[in-house]
């Protein structure tokens, strides 16, 4: 299962940081974007392909659950996987996690989802490309949640 969940590296910036020195809760969805442009880049394509295509997969929910708190100049792993795909949308799922010092384990500071849905630049719903639900299949974390219509 490990070779669906595609990792990106961040570090904290100083300005992604709080009043209270902690990364402000809503630049986790930046990170969470960071891990899922990266592996629509290295396994599917660019955004700048799939608008070239003639549509957008704008966020229409997203989910975040805070474990612990991330710090300036901490360096993070961006776990990111595609766990559902239909014909009008996907999901991304994602896990941010800090190493931990002298360990090969890390810790659980954030984990949460989005859900995207294919539309026009009109903004009219649209359906996904079948050349990439196929490709975008291939990297689904469990085929139970494919859509059937798509095997």
């Amino acid at each position: 299962m490990s070779d669906k969940i595609f990792k990106a590296t961040v570090r904290v910036l100083y300005g992604d940081t709080d009043a209270a020195g902690v990364v402000y809760n809503a630049n986790y969805l930046r990170y969470f974007e960071i891990g899922r442009t990266e592996l629509m880049r290295e396994w599917v394509c660019t955004y700048s392909e799939i608008e070239k295509m003639g549509f957008v997969l704008p966020v229409t929910e997203c989910w975040a659950r805070y474990k612990a708190p991330a710090f300036y100049d901490d360096r993070l792993t961006i776990e990111t996987s595609i766990a559902e795909l239909s014909r009008l949308k996907c999901k991304f799922s994602y896990r941010i996690c800090k190493p931990i010092e002298g360990s090969e384990r890390s810790k659980l500071l954030v984990k949460g989802y989005s859900v995207h849905a294919a539309i026009t630049p009109e903004g009219k719903l649209t359906r996904l490309p079948e050349k990439l639900l196929k490709k975008m299949a291939q990297f689904a974390i469990t085929a139970e949640k494919i859509d059937n219509r798509l095997k």
